[in-house]
């Protein structure tokens, strides 16, 4: 609790807030010593020191924690889980040392094997400014959904979900075949196939729509976190979201179209290339694994099964230093 701005200020309030063993004494309580934090440039660290030079001081605690893969940057501490597990706070902090923002993204979404509609990018959570209690928190990783089996009438699969610190992202919708109906609503949904079936709707707040077939052999692209599909050009994948760490998540899958001379890209952020009129699958791409991206659609299976979506990923970062 910060202590008082103004009036009176005890060394017994200075010993509650900054902890120190009895006997007691200022001498013991100069910043960047055993007990005062950096943050309370009022308080001096050598020399005269006054009762006075405490109003406002408050302790910083930060954030303590285990799981996943741990790395840091500046003054921050990220986790990274890209597969299920246990994000452990040990220490919970207070308001002075900071509060936890993390992105939990879904499995993106597979792709159909005939012109097909790019998969649609797994939902994406972003969350800042959040306080946590010290417990165990259950961290699922959703994997990305199954291209179409070697059969034309049957799309690819749905992205699974990802959960974490009470969020869930939704799984991104697969990319339509020509023949097997609508693009899948997921996190982002997957693109339309050019016989005309519709493209499948995004989760608002994770994620977009899947891009909307052309006339001319064009399926849509599948939608990313940032953007619809088809937002780029006719079939590209929509982008994905860069996130606080710099890396960007969750673009939608290219689509495999017959009437184009240019290889429809996925969107930035794991985004499965596509195929185009002069391509068959071998140009096809999955989605990038732990971006949630979705898979790049096929234009002509040649006896091969459709493109996977790349799984989720949950990444969790706090203030460890000043």
């Amino acid at each position: 609790m910060t202590l008082p701005s103004s009036g009176t200020i005890t060394i017994s309030q200075i010993v509650t807030e900054f902890g120190g063993d009895a006997p007691h004494s200022l001498s013991e309580y100069y910043r960047g010593g055993s007990y005062v934090t950096a943050n309370n440039t009022n308080v001096p660290t050598s020399g005269a020191i006054a009762l006075s030079d405490f109003y406002s001081a408050v302790k910083i605690i930060y954030y303590a924690a285990t799981g996943g893969t741990i790395t840091t940057d500046g003054d921050y501490k990220y986790h990274a889980f890209t597969g299920s597990g246990t994000f452990a706070i040990q220490t919970a902090g207070n308001a002075a040392g900071g509060t936890i923002d993390y992105m939990v993204t879904a499995g993106g979404g597979g792709a159909g094997i005939d012109n097909s509609g790019g998969g649609g990018a797994g939902g994406m959570v972003r969350v800042t400014g959040a306080t946590k209690s010290a417990a165990s928190y259950s961290i699922v990783i959703g994997a990305g959904g199954a291209g179409a089996i070697n059969d034309d009438s049957s799309p690819g699969s749905q992205g699974t979900n990802s959960s974490g610190l009470s969020s869930t992202a939704t799984g991104g919708g697969h990319g339509s075949n020509w023949n097997s109906g609508p693009g899948g609503d997921g996190g982002s949904g997957g693109g339309s196939s050019y016989s005309g079936n519709t493209p499948g709707e995004g989760v608002s707040g994770q994620g977009n729509d899947g891009g909307t077939a052309s006339g001319d052999g064009a399926p849509g692209g599948g939608g990313g976190a940032g953007e619809a599909g088809n937002t780029d050009g006719q079939s590209d994948g929509g982008d994905g979201v860069e996130w606080l760490n710099g890396t960007t998540y969750a673009g939608g899958g290219g689509a495999g179209a017959e009437g184009l001379a240019y290889t429809p890209s996925g969107g930035d952020g794991g985004g499965g290339t596509g195929t185009n009129g002069r391509d068959s699958y071998g140009a096809s791409t999955d989605g990038t694994v732990n971006t949630g991206g979705g898979a790049g659609g096929v234009r002509l299976h040649r006896g091969n099964n459709g493109r996977s979506g790349g799984s989720g990923i949950v990444i969790i970062r706090y203030k460890y230093q000043n």
